[in-house]
């Protein structure tokens, strides 16, 4: 299981990247879709939508079960990932990368510092047995 130390992530298992201009990148983490197992479905929210830090905005669906996402900050949603439409199973193959669900511009940066760090998310996982 991948744990990138220059991520942030939400006990809901939310993943942030900072991209140093006032907008994160967000997508769920490796441990989240391995719990999920395979990806069918993800369902992206409206471009221009503002969401609340902890707010319900999108879902994920897999073989095994429907999760919601939430926003682990507040703010813009700029951008969604629409190659998701097509090819859902990148949030399995690629949680990090290719498997990104929104942008979002932060309606205050300090949100940020609220989110685990790998080490602490690590931690977390570790809990949950």
């Amino acid at each position: 299981m991948s744990i990138p130390s220059n991520y942030r992530f939400a006990p809901s298992h939310e993943w942030i990247l900072d991209n140093g201009d006032g907008t994160v990148t967000m997508g769920v983490s490796d441990h989240a879709q391995e719990l999920l197992g395979d990806v069918v479905f993800v369902e992206l929210p409206e471009v221009g939508r503002e969401v609340d830090a902890g707010e319900e905005f999108s879902l994920v669906e897999s073989v095994k079960a429907a999760s919601d996402i939430y926003a682990p900050v507040g703010g813009e949603i700029i951008a969604i990932n629409e190659a998701l439409e097509d090819e859902p199973e990148t949030v399995n193959s690629e949680p990090f990368e290719g498997g990104w669900i929104v942008k979002i511009k932060l309606a205050d940066a300090a949100e940020l510092d609220k989110l685990l760090d790998a080490e602490a998310y690590a931690a977390t996982i570790a809990e949950e047995g």
